[in-house]
């Protein structure tokens, strides 16, 4: 929905047009609408135009919602708080602090934005649906799937990923982070490398043994992180600790407005909608073994006589 511009005292910007605040001699000017957003922006548009000045609660509630506009424009308060992390007071102040009365304001603009995607991308048609409306929990779940293959495809370039594996094929040391269910990506993207004879590393604690593989980064190793809502604190040490030591970075993220890749130099996004409590993972793995099978592409012979040897094992 596009949101329109506020420069007159009293009038909030509100998600339905300008309404006027206060009554009698004067009129109060509202404390949240101190912006002003250009014409014709959408939600997500305005939301990554004021990024840096919100909150880091505040920051994670506009990660959530420009990456899963389709689920987030159907959530309440609290189910929004509770996938972004944070308390529903802060997705109220977040909607505030856009100029919004409230929440419910902005849970229009983004459903007003979601429609107007929606029929951008199917001309209005729901022909492309997976399901049909009326879908169980079962069917639900496969459809934000296969939804999250196809947002993730379209939102990678070529150039993202041809760069993300020469940067693997060129690296003398591999070295990947991730923690809790990051782990088991990183765990299942070093055998896929390991298969390709290229020895990565893995930090998945802040635990000695993994704190001694941090440091020794150097400028000849390329540093992976995987990421997944909100950026936990060991791979924002590990990004800063391999860009100060020069290091090549790639971060595989979630939000398009990550930490991590704030300090990376290569990005790779995945969607990770989902109308589960957890996050969908789906795309992040098809990710990991599409980074795999673009390392066996660059020399398919050899690779295919030691993965043969490997079997043979």
């Amino acid at each position: 929905m596009p949101i329109q511009p506020d420069r007159t005292v009293g009038v909030a910007c509100t998600g339905r047009g300008r309404e006027r605040v206060g009554s009698g001699e004067s009129d109060a000017v509202t404390k949240t609408a101190t912006k002003t957003s250009p014409q014709l922006k959408s939600l997500s548009e305005y939301i990554q135009e004021r990024f840096d000045e919100f909150s880091r609660s505040q920051k994670d509630v506009a990660r959530y919602i420009v990456d899963h506009l389709d689920e987030a424009a159907f959530l309440t308060a609290e189910e929004l708080a509770r996938r972004a992390s944070t308390s529903s007071s802060t997705v109220v102040r977040f909607s505030q602090a856009l100029g919004f009365e409230g929440y419910p304001e902005l849970q229009q603009a983004a459903i007003e934005e979601y429609r107007t995607a929606g029929q951008a991308v199917s001309g209005g048609s729901s022909a492309g649906s997976l399901f049909s409306f009326d879908h169980s929990e079962l069917e639900g779940s496969l459809g934000a799937d296969y939804s999250n293959l196809e947002e993730t495809a379209r939102n990678l370039t070529r150039e993202q990923v041809d760069g993300a594996v020469a940067a693997l094929a060129e690296a003398q040391r591999v070295v990947i982070v991730g923690v809790d269910q990051m782990a088991f990506f990183a765990s299942y993207l070093r055998h896929l490398l390991s298969l390709l004879d290229i020895r990565a590393e893995i930090v998945a604690s802040t635990g000695g043994e993994s704190l001694q593989r941090l440091g020794r980064i150097d400028d000849e190793t390329l540093v992976i992180v995987l990421s997944s809502g909100r950026a936990h604190p060991l791979l924002l040490r590990a990004m800063k600790l391999a860009v100060h030591r020069n290091a090549r970075t790639l971060a595989v993220s979630d939000a398009s407005m990550s930490e991590v890749g704030e300090h990376a130099e290569l990005t790779l996004y995945f969607s990770s909608n989902s109308p589960s409590f957890a996050r969908s993972n789906t795309a992040l793995m098809a990710l990991v073994q599409a980074l795999a099978h673009g390392l066996y592409a660059r020399d398919e012979d050899t690779h295919k006589d030691r993965i043969r040897a490997y079997k043979l094992k």
